[in-house]
């Protein structure tokens, strides 16, 4: 069973993940870890857990959800994944950060790229991958059928969906992917989101402004 443990990270209130499970092996999807307190609660929760990092594993590289990704690299020497065309969004992290008020320093490229159709496994568990463009053109979804969720990243939220006015965004094409992808998913799937509250995609498919 996979254990999912939410941190709700830097001045934009991005919510980066730890996934773990019974192995010890966990992963990080999203770290958008900014101070240095974000930094501590990370290694605090990783040390007390007993938890052995394998891998960052990125839904999207907006510069909110990367901020961390260095620390983390360096920390516990871990490779970095996400969709080659999310690429150029890291080379714009920090005019992005600037853009926004906030410092942040050079992020370095993918390690390893993901595509649809693919696993990400870790330890005992594998999450399936789900390409859903239109918040950013490389957008990533993460799907455990086992344990019932999707870590969604920026494509969904309780009562709304991702912003499509940022380069390599497209508001038509955000709308199919949740339609004709997430949306086949059974009712109970529950979503973590990138901001906010967790949902489930029945409660969104019969109630959100923009897909109903």
């Amino acid at each position: 069973m996979i254990t999912v443990e939410k941190f709700m990270v830097n001045p934009l209130g991005e919510n980066s993940y730890i996934l773990s499970d019974e192995s010890g092996e966990c992963i990080f999807i999203d770290p958008g870890f900014y101070y240095e307190e974000e930094y501590n609660e990370v290694r605090t929760y990783i040390d007390e857990n007993k938890l052995k990092p394998v891998k960052i594993t990125n839904t999207h590289c907006h510069f909110d959800h990367i901020m961390g990704v260095e620390f983390i690299r360096k920390e516990y020497n871990v490779p970095f994944y996400g969709h080659a065309e999310d690429a150029f969004l890291i080379e714009r992290s920090m005019s992005q950060a600037q853009m926004f008020g906030m410092e942040m320093g050079t992020v370095g490229p993918l390690d390893h790229l993901l595509n649809e159709g693919e696993t990400i496994q870790f330890g005992n568990s594998e999450l399936e991958i789900i390409h859903v463009p239109g918040h950013s053109p490389g957008h990533l979804v993460f799907y455990s059928p086992n344990d019932k969720f999707i870590i969604a990243g920026d494509v969904l939220f309780y009562g709304s969906i991702g912003r499509t006015d940022l380069p390599g965004g497209d508001y038509n094409t955000l709308i199919s992917g949740i339609k004709n992808k997430l949306f086949q998913l059974p009712d109970d799937t529950k979503v973590y989101s990138g901001h906010g509250p967790e949902t489930t995609l029945g409660f969104e498919k019969s109630s959100n402004p923009f897909l109903t």
